[in-house]
């Protein structure tokens, strides 16, 4: 008994001694000798040149942090100066990344089950340079040998890393694929900044608090051959297992004209699982956002928004990005909505909602490049408007349609277009399919009528194929022009219709390319020359005057069939009856070349129109318009009122004739009259 009481014992001792000898051999190891083997390894391993330039140390202390039984074991706390991991050598420069100092702590409880668990690394003074090539080879993935070899070979070690916190660093970023070339400096900030400081306190009550901002970063470049600067803040810790986590950010960023203000979070960081944040967006032009985002949008005026944007970056369909009830302005008009983008295949999409409650007519022009020259440069494009040209030349950027598909509602709860002219609302919807940009329904309230247009315009054929059908119903005359006082008695409406194709990437070559007809009906008006100054037609101001003299006069009926072929505009019919002549137009509108040759023949009612009026013309291009009095009798060339031509135009006319309520329709009486003459 004695004797195994001294095995025992002695057994007790030698265990006691080992573990002693094992302390003490790694208190007193320098770690250092261990530096050659290490680089040569990691080295071999990342097929990179890597290095432990100076002091490597492991001591074991107590996890502060730990609340368990595990409070009481000593952990080892790695550090590791001066590393350096090199570049492949096809990259630019010797250093792909450099750490002043790597501190870490290792749990030793995990490596019994093979897992080497890290709850915290810290790195101080990091500097990294980022490179990927145009085809696209980068220096931050590594060659750890084939998917089939780590197949046939996984490792039965598994890495776990809970966070990172980091020390103020550089960062330099050169991506040919995205054109991103940036200098991004990282600083400590004096004091930490709560998050609520930056972002307010949130109207959601949720499980995790966001950290507060611990760095500041500044950052200077170029993205798609913008100049590129901005600066912000984020916080201390990155992590990496905690997907809930967030990670604050802020950032205000300047982008050639473009200025993205953003706060909020960050979470699952190792996989960029989600965004969200408060974000402010202005510039010079909507269309400007296109090379800094993907996004197909039109060019705009000077626009203004703020909202939520919360994105889905794992999303099943692919990113969701959602920026909701935002507010701001476009122009002189407001704008609100909802917008959601999915970066899915085969092709992005855009889809939601935007609500105008006050939309200016005048927001809407650089849509088909009818802003001025002054407002095109200030938005950035290079078009300008020629000085002899009326019809907008800037052409549509339909390699931009291809880009993205869209299914878009826009709601103007009151448009206007003047003081004298106020268009009561507006609806569209915009759908936009492998090219093929389509507005249907488009929908103007007006004058107690609307004014209604189905638009298709396939971007994806070369040159452009444009169609459009419109429709004018029960637009009310005295309400047209609600600020002059004798049209308050008419009770006539104007009713049309148009439909027409064209090809060509403007408004200007569409026009001047164009098949089809139109057909125009006013029904009791009134026209003078102060009617003529309010819509600001000059040309017409000079022939009511030559006409009619200054006095207003009752218009009994007025009717157009207007022909289009290959964009010259000719008229088969084209009368005004008035109270005191029957007025009809003859010739042709050049819409390719902007050239008119028009004769206006009034036939007089009664010898005193007779005697002081005379036929008119007008020649010249849309910008300088040329009226004058023919010298001498008109000789009809065209289809006149009476010998028209064919019996269909005046019988479509028929259909345009809609009197309100109990007024009798002179429109109707004079086609009818002119149907009987073609007998």
């Amino acid at each position: 008994m004695t004797r195994v009481r001294g095995i025992f014992f002695w057994i007790l001792g030698s265990l006691a001694v080992l573990v002693a000898a094992l302390v003490l051999f790694l208190l007193l190891f320098d770690w250092n000798l261990l530096r050659p083997t290490i680089n040569e390894r990691v080295s071999e391993a990342l097929d990179r040149p890597f290095a432990i330039e100076g002091d490597l140390s492991v001591k074991w202390r107590r996890d502060p942090d730990s609340t368990s039984w595990r409070a009481w074991m000593p952990w080892p706390h790695i550090a590791a100066e001066q590393m350096r991991l090199g570049n492949p050598d096809w990259a630019e420069g010797d250093t792909f990344v450099s750490l002043e100092r790597v501190e870490m702590r290792l749990a030793p409880v995990p490596l019994l089950w093979k897992v080497v668990r890290i709850p915290r690394i810290d790195v101080t003074q990091p500097v990294a340079d980022l490179q990927r090539q145009a085809d696209g080879r980068n220096n931050w993935t590594f060659d750890l040998g084939s998917e089939e070899d780590r197949a046939e070979e996984p490792s039965r070690w598994v890495l776990d890393i809970g966070t990172i916190g980091f020390d103020q660093g550089q960062i330099s970023i050169d991506d040919a694929i995205s054109k991103l070339k940036l200098d991004l400096q990282i600083d400590p900030l004096g004091e930490p900044i709560a998050f609520s400081d930056i972002v307010g306190e949130s109207p959601e009550p949720t499980s995790t608090t966001p950290q507060d901002y611990a760095f500041a970063w500044r950052a200077e470049g170029s993205y798609q051959q913008q100049a590129v600067e901005g600066e912000g803040r984020i916080g201390g810790l990155l992590a990496l297992q905690d997907a809930e986590q967030p990670f604050p950010l802020q950032a205000d960023v300047r982008a050639g004209s473009t200025r993205i203000r953003l706060a909020g979070t960050l979470t699952d960081p190792l996989n960029l699982g989600g965004l969200d944040l408060q974000l402010r967006l202005s510039g010079t032009s909507l269309g400007n956002l296109y090379p800094l985002t993907g996004v197909t949008l039109p060019d705009s005026p000077p626009y203004s928004t703020d909202g939520r944007l919360i994105a889905e970056l794992q999303a099943e369909d692919g990113a969701t990005y959602r920026y909701q009830d935002f507010n701001g302005s476009i122009g002189d008009s407001d704008i609100h909505g909802d917008l959601t983008y999915v970066a899915g295949e085969p092709r992005p999409s855009l889809s939601g909602h935007l609500v105008s409650n006050q939309l200016l007519f005048s927001d809407l022009a650089p849509l088909i490049g009818a802003d001025s020259n002054e407002e095109k440069e200030a938005r950035g494009s290079e078009v300008r408007q020629p000085a002899d040209k009326v019809l907008p030349v800037e052409e549509f950027r339909t390699e931009r349609w291809r880009a993205m598909d869209a299914d878009v509602s826009v709601r103007g709860q009151r448009i206007v277009h003047s003081d004298e002219l106020p268009i009561t609302d507006l609806e569209a919807r915009v759908l936009l399919e492998d090219g093929r940009l389509h507005l249907a329904p488009l929908k103007f309230g007006m004058a107690g009528g609307t004014l209604e247009a189905d638009i298709a315009l396939n971007g994806a054929a070369t040159p452009l194929q444009g169609k459009a059908s419109l429709s004018a119903r029960g637009l009310r005359l005295k309400e047209l022009v609600p600020g002059f006082e004798p049209m308050q008695t008419s009770l006539g409406e104007l009713n049309g219709a148009a439909d027409l194709s064209g090809r060509g990437n403007s408004v200007a070559a569409l026009l001047g390319t164009a098949d089809g007809s139109m057909q125009l009906a006013i029904n009791d008006g009134t026209v003078s020359r102060s009617l003529m100054e309010i819509a600001g037609l000059n040309v017409g101001n000079y022939l009511v005057t030559r006409l009619f003299g200054d006095d207003e006069v009752q218009i009994n009926c007025a009717v157009a069939d207007l022909r289009f072929n290959q964009g010259v505009m000719s008229t088969p019919i084209f009368v005004v009856d008035t109270e005191n002549a029957l007025i009809e137009v003859d010739g042709t509108v050049n819409f390719a070349t902007e050239e008119m040759d028009l004769d206006i023949d009034p036939e007089s009612k009664g010898m005193r129109i007779f005697s002081l009026r005379s036929p008119l013309y007008v020649r010249g291009t849309f910008a300088n318009p040329s009226p004058g009095v023919h010298a001498g009798p008109l000789a009809l060339r065209g289809t006149g009122m009476l010998a028209l031509g064919a019996l269909t135009p005046a019988a479509g006319l028929l259909a345009l004739i809609a009197p309100s309520g109990e007024q009798t329709s002179q429109c109707q009486a004079l086609l009818e009259r002119t149907r009987s003459s073609q007998r």
